[in-house]
């Protein structure tokens, strides 16, 4: 009996971003359906001790920013016709030339590609991006439009970034589209406990209620205009819950320069990136989740805060914002200043009963389209899997 399915990722580090949160989780949904699942990645062995129990097999570190790994296409050669199915998780990198090079060995295996998000015209538009966007065109004309169109389907996580990826690059004529979502696992301990752990370990945020910014530190995630809005209001109006950011990037140079930016207003805190306890702890202490983002395909985090009851305050650009403003789970604006000063705005002019009423719509949200059990049990059925 041949196994199931075979992911295919550039890195499972959980520092990369949102990728390799979405694989794991993914894994682990599909297992309750009896599903089992391989990774193949492009890291080193250490990366294992992160994934006990996963069946996750680690090809080495690639070279260049392109992560090219030779024994990456000869490992897919000899093993991928024992898989059922084969996932490609994202664009731009090696893995995508590999399993173009490998197709031939794979007759009877069906083979997608997940993008999450790689085929949003942001990336090719941004005025930050110009050498990255002439890269993408190139790689695209060479190797991702050849491989889109010849595998059996492309994988989506919402419908908006299905429509998106119509938008970006000539030549985009995929075999099949489908809508499987992503499912974000609910923390299921005790919510009290891990906040007063997290505001024991961060004694400077004053009390619960605060406002949490969860992300990389990333021009793309509109951080600037987030801390630039919250002090303007700061001056104008002077009462403001407090800021917490964290996420990695601190020692970026986009990092180092928000950090100097933010040093105007001691009620902004910087905690680093958070795992577990802490991570949770700083959800379930928040007031409200915050993420004024240029481009976010599916945004983990705002998830995330929704299954732990807390609105959620994101930018237009954030792909999944539609099915949180109709089920009235948070607020919604434009990524400008002028957006992200309405939005902080608007939560601090809601009623408490307000707060709560937006925080029990939020997990509703959470419950009506992104639990693990739905995700997995759409992507089971894509996959013909009875």
């Amino acid at each position: 009996m041949r196994a199931r399915i075979l992911h295919i990722i550039s890195t499972m580090d959980p520092k990369a971003g949102g990728v390799s949160q979405a694989v794991k989780t993914m894994v682990k949904g599909l297992t309750f359906h009896n599903i089992s699942s391989a990774i193949v990645s492009l890291d080193d062995v250490e990366i294992r001790k992160d994934y006990v129990g996963f069946d996750l097999i680690p090809i080495g570190k690639g070279l260049t920013s392109w992560n090219y790994h030779s024994k990456l296409t000869h490992w897919l050669r000899s093993n991928i016709a024992a898989y059922e199915n084969v996932i490609v998780h994202g664009l731009w990198q090696f893995q995508c030339y590999a399993i173009l090079k490998s197709m031939s060995a794979a007759a009877n295996t069906k083979i997608y590609v997940m993008p999450h998000g790689m085929l949003d015209p942001y990336f090719q538009k941004s005025a930050g991006r110009k050498l990255k966007a002439v890269r993408n065109q190139l790689i695209w004309s060479l190797i991702e439009n050849r491989l889109i169109n010849k595998v059996d389907g492309l994988l989506f996580t919402c419908e908006t970034e299905k429509m998106l990826a119509h938008e970006t690059f000539r030549g985009y004529r995929p075999r099949r589209e489908l809508v499987v979502g992503l499912g974000v696992e609910k923390d299921s301990e005790d919510d009290s406990s891990m906040a007063n752990e997290f505001r024991a370990a961060f004694p400077q945020i004053q009390s619960n209620g605060y406002l949490l910014f969860i992300s990389r530190i990333h021009p793309k995630k509109g951080l600037d205009l987030l801390i630039n809005a919250y002090l303007k209001l700061k001056k104008t109006i002077g009462s403001l819950p407090q800021l917490v950011i964290a996420g990695p990037g601190l020692e970026t140079a986009f990092g180092e320069e928000i950090q100097e930016i933010a040093a105007q207003s001691s009620d902004i805190i910087f905690t680093g990136m958070l795992t577990g306890r802490f991570k949770w702890g700083a959800f379930y202490g928040c007031g409200a989740f915050v993420l004024p983002s240029h481009q976010e395909n599916f945004g983990i985090a705002v998830v995330e805060a929704l299954s732990c009851q807390k609105p959620v305050l994101i930018s237009n650009q954030v792909n999944i914002w539609r099915e949180i403003e109709a089920e009235g789970g948070g607020i919604v604006v434009e990524d400008t200043l002028e957006g992200v000063v309405e939005l902080l705005s608007k939560w601090r002019a809601l009623a408490a009963s307000e707060k709560m009423e937006m925080g029990r719509n939020a997990e509703k949200t959470f419950h009506k389209y992104f639990t693990v059990g739905m995700a997995a049990k759409r992507l089971k059925e894509a996959l013909n899997y009875d």
